[in-house]
């Protein structure tokens, strides 16, 4: 029998789909679940991209270009614009959704063997993206007592070997949640100039921000235009997970040809995808803030109870709450349905656990609005990750 690459079995599987037969196994015992383990919106996506699905008058449904519709660019420079990121229509490369955008960054910049340092804990897939291009990543660890900012320049500084080619920031950050400030980017800056590195910077999660400190893009840092390779996506954006659309920004011109070649070679982005995107990009203001109204109200629900439970508090900038084994957790402004795990319902509670749960909340008073709208429900979360799989319990659901 002929042997598979060894590419595909070190391949790592989704820490965070290993999870599905878990949930449909224990739907199957009637067990109602809340899926709460990818990063999919349950808010409605905006009605101007679902018109434009709906209206779709091609009679072909033709390739596009490969780095994209021109229009759907030209709209993606104007939405940059005003986020202050000075970018050209041509920087923009339009990918099949951000992972395809990260990929085609390590394909296009890395070499077998060449390293990419990470502040961990990082989204689980860039692992999955590296081991795809033959190269490696190389972790530094954030600390959950310092909220997860960035690590020391000296233990960069001593990952930093003639095989490294660049460093991968998420900022905001998945699933940490945490938001670089502009010392810690100038840091970052400092250490991709001294060394000549690429720094890959994942930026899809701007919009998520809740505590008030500014969101610094790459491309806000002087004197490392070049360098920078910024990776965006529509999917958290607009709720359009499943439109696969995505961009790879970069003013580095040879690296753009390298790009565009593994573009050409899977042809094009989603046409379908591309306008619906486009026409979501005239999403009123009023749709964004209304989704951010939502998520901040699921923020205070979780942080309100969390607290209840005695779970440490500490502020950081993004729509994300990490829970540690230690029992402390980090306010990110809350997508219940972006944290990494599921949490798990029992449909039917015995009357032990009913009954410590109602002594609890009589014991805490019940003199909270959110007390009282929603009641207390026993659940389970066990986290995506290795490094959160101990089972954290008594964590609070809405009813």
């Amino acid at each position: 029998m002929p042997q598979v690459s060894q590419r595909g079995t070190i391949m790592p599987a989704s820490p965070i789909r290993r999870l599905v037969p878990l949930a449909n196994a224990a739907k199957n015992r009637g067990v109602k679940v809340y899926h709460l383990n990818i990063g999919q919106p349950d808010v409605p996506t905006p009605e101007e991209g679902l018109e434009a699905l709906k209206h779709i008058d091609r009679k072909v449904l033709e390739y596009s270009p490969s780095d994209g519709l021109l229009s759907l660019r030209e709209k993606l420079k104007q939405y940059y614009g005003t986020y202050n990121i000075d970018v050209e229509v041509d920087d923009i490369i339009v990918t099949t959704g951000g992972s395809e955008a990260v990929l085609f960054a390590f394909m296009a910049c890395l070499d077998p063997g060449d390293e990419i340092i990470v502040p961990e804990p990082a989204y689980a897939n860039y692992m999955a993206f590296a081991i795809s291009a033959g190269a490696k990543i190389v972790t530094v660890p954030s600390s959950i007592d310092e909220g997860f900012a960035l690590p020391p320049v000296e233990k960069f500084e001593e990952l930093i070997t003639p095989k490294t080619k660049g460093i991968l920031i998420c900022n905001p950050n998945n699933p940490t949640g945490y938001l670089y400030t502009m010392k810690e980017m100038l840091q970052i800056r400092d250490l991709v100039k001294k060394h000549d590195l690429f720094l890959f910077s994942d930026e899809v999660y701007r919009e998520f921000c809740y505590t008030g400190a500014p969101y610094i893009s790459a491309f806000h840092l002087p004197d490392i235009e070049e360098q920078v390779v910024l990776i965006d996506s529509v999917s958290k954006r607009y709720n359009e997970c499943g439109i696969r659309i995505g961009a790879l920004i970069t003013k580095h011109k040879e690296l753009k040809k390298n790009v565009m070649k593994f573009c050409q070679a899977r042809l094009s982005p989603p046409l379908l995808g591309q306008i619906v995107a486009e026409a979501s990009i005239d999403t009123p203001k009023s749709y964004m803030l209304a989704t951010y109204n939502e998520y901040v109200e699921r923020r205070k629900f979780l942080i309100y109870h969390f607290t209840k439970f005695g779970r440490k508090r500490k502020q950081s900038g993004l729509a994300f709450i990490f829970v540690g084994q230690s029992g402390q957790y980090h306010d990110m402004g809350v997508k219940a349905h972006d944290l990494a795990a599921y949490f798990v319902l029992k449909s039917e509670h015995d009357t032990h656990r009913r009954h410590h749960d109602d002594k609890r909340q009589r014991d805490a008073g019940n003199s909270d609005d959110d007390t009282r709208r929603h009641s207390r429900r026993a659940v389970v979360l066990e986290a995506q990750a290795p490094c959160y799989q101990k089972l954290i319990t008594h964590i609070v659901r809405p009813g």
